[in-house]
């Protein structure tokens, strides 16, 4: 029996979609290969590099525990096996903005999917947004999310990174309350945003890698989320 390695991250450019309270993507060439051979002299080799400037919350991406608590963990003081591990994800499609995904919801996916929530798990939410919406005027604006409740339901059976296929674990810009981080405060866990291709997920359980960067104090992290399944 192999593995299969299935790519659950968006892509990073400059245009890309942010978050409305993130700052914008911009790539800028830092040098060109002609330019840096005639800093160094060689007639063969000249090397290309790019300056990014990004949002720690770009794209697909965990957050820190102090981008919504004070004096939380930031993500490099964040144990790494909130960002690797075993993995289930739940199929929640059929609940649309503006509807919250309430505990009822997650029983119903949880029991369907045949598997178990088991303490230390990471489990993503696959709600179908980015594979209808991504690239449109609805993907910031329209999706559903956690209820409060729904969030603690997952926060008390041990989750220790809710992920999801949308732009943020909320009902946003519906829930002023950020209920889903608001969770995630109370218990010191994190969540991912921005996830793709969990339809190839949807109902199993897999291997999960999403290692943030080791940002100094940071609030967050792009990662490059995958899935390592059986095949």
């Amino acid at each position: 029996m192999g593995l299969k390695l299935i790519d659950l991250s968006q892509e990073i450019y400059e245009g890309m979609d942010i978050f409305p309270m993130h700052p914008k993507t911009f790539i800028m060439t830092y040098m060109t290969h002609e330019e840096n051979k005639k800093i160094t002299g060689s007639p063969t080799v000249g090397f290309y590099a790019r300056s990014l400037l990004i949002s720690e919350h770009c794209g697909t991406h965990s957050d820190g525990v102090v981008e919504y608590k004070p004096g939380g963990a930031t993500i490099d003081k964040m144990p790494l096996e909130y960002f690797w591990g075993s993995a289930i994800c739940l199929d929640v499609s059929h609940v649309r903005y503006p509807k919250y995904i309430e505990p009822e919801d997650l029983e119903e996916a949880l029991e369907k999917s045949g598997q178990e929530i088991r303490k230390g798990d990471i489990v993503l939410l696959y709600t179908g947004h980015h594979d209808r919406n991504f690239g449109t005027d609805k993907f910031q604006t329209e999706y559903t999310g956690l209820s409060y409740e729904g969030a603690k339901w997952l926060a008390e059976k041990g989750v220790v990174n809710i992920g999801v296929d949308a732009p943020a674990i909320d009902l946003t810009p519906d829930d002023i309350n950020f209920s889903g981080h608001l969770v995630c405060a109370e218990y010191n866990i994190t969540n991912t945003e921005n996830l793709c291709n969990l339809d190839k997920v949807v109902n199993k359980r897999f291997l999960y890698i999403g290692l943030p960067l080791k940002i100094r104090g940071g609030t967050g992290s792009p990662i490059r989320a995958v899935a390592l399944v059986e095949e």
